[in-house]
C-alpha cells in the first residue's frame, strides 16, 4: 500500500511516496527551499509543486510546525504568523487537489518512529524529541499519540526551551557538543520531572551526532537516537493521511 507525505520545515519542504507496509520511501525525497518568510500562499504553492513532481493524486499527509486541530493551524513556529487560525488543510487541498491531512510535524516523526523505528513495540510513556532549528516533541502512552504537546516551548531559565537547548542555540552560541549536551540534559531533566517517561527518542539533524553528547545525558529514562532520521516526518505524515495510526 502506498501513501504520500510532505514535511514542512523552516528551511525546506520535502516529500515522497511511501511504502506504508515497510515505512520505506519509494523514491528519493524531493526537496524545495521553504519560501522566504514562510507565508501561507507561497508555501502551499511549493507543496503543490512537490505533489505535481510525483504526479500524486491520492490522500496527502502534511507535517507542519504548529499546533494543528482538525486541519487548522493554531500556532506558527519558524513560519509566518498568518498561519495562526488558518484552515491549512483547505489551503493545501486547493493547491494540490488531493484529500489532505495536516498534523504537527514532530507528531508525524513520532508516529513513524513508533510504527517502524526506534519506538516500535515500546509501551509505557515514550517521548520523541526532534532537535533542529527548534525542539519538537511527540508524546505517546502505550503507543497512542497525545497530539500537539509542543514541549519545546516549556520555560527554562526564563525563555523557551528551544532557545536554550536546540541545535540552533548550539550554533548561535558556538557551543561544543559537550557543552551543548549539558544544556540538552537540563531540558530532558525538566521533561522527566514532569512526565516520568520510560524512553526518550532523539530525532532531527542533531541526533546524528548522538555519540558526541550521549555521555552528558544523566536522566533515568533510556535515551536512544531515532532510526528513520530525516525521513520520519514524511513517513508519519503519510501514515496519518491513511488513518493507519492511533491518536487520542
Amino acid at each position: 500500500m502506498q501513501g504520500f507525505g510532505i514535511d514542512i520545515g523552516g528551511s525546506g519542504i520535502k516529500g515522497a511516496p511511501v511504502d506504508l507496509e515497510t515505512g520505506q520511501l519509494l523514491t528519493d525525497r524531493y526537496r524545495i527551499k521553504t519560501p522566504k518568510l514562510g507565508k501561507p500562499e507561497p508555501v502551499a504553492k511549493t507543496v503543490g509543486e512537490i505533489v505535481q513532481h510525483f504526479e500524486w493524486t491520492g490522500p496527502l499527509g502534511i507535517g507542519f510546525p504548529a499546533v494543528v486541530q482538525n486541519g487548522v493551524t493554531h500556532s506558527a513556529a519558524n513560519v509566518d504568523d498568518d498561519w495562526i487560525g488558518l484552515d491549512a488543510a483547505g489551503l493545501f487541498h486547493e493547491a494540490t487537489g488531493c484529500p489532505v491531512t495536516v498534523i504537527n510535524d514532530a507528531d508525524a516523526a513520532g508516529l513513524a518512529e513508533m510504527t517502524f523505528g526506534a519506538g516500535r513495540g515500546r509501551m509505557g510513556t515514550v517521548m520523541l524529541i526532534t532537535i533542529g532549528t527548534g525542539l519538537g516533541s511527540a508524546l505517546f502512552r502505550d503507543g497512542v499519540l497525545f497530539p500537539n504537546s509542543e514541549l519545546g516551548h516549556l520555560e527554562i531559565k526564563g525563555d523557551d526551551a528551544e532557545a536554550y537547548a536546540s541545535d540552533a542555540a548550539r550554533k548561535r552560541q558556538d557551543m561544543s557538543w559537550t557543552k551543548w549536551g549539558k544544556h540538552f540534559n537540563k531540558y530532558l531533566e525538566h521533561l522527566e520531572a514532569l512526565f516520568s517517561p520510560d524512553l526518550f527518542i532523539l530525532g532531527g539533524g542533531a541526533s546524528q551526532k548522538f555519540n558526541k553528547f550521549e555521555d552528558r545525558l544523566k536522566v533515568h529514562a533510556e535515551v536512544i537516537p531515532a532510526q528513520l532520521r530525516n525521513e520520519a516526518g514524511i513517513v508519519g505524515a503519510a501514515l496519518a493521511a491513511q488513518g493507519m495510526v492511533e491518536v487520542e
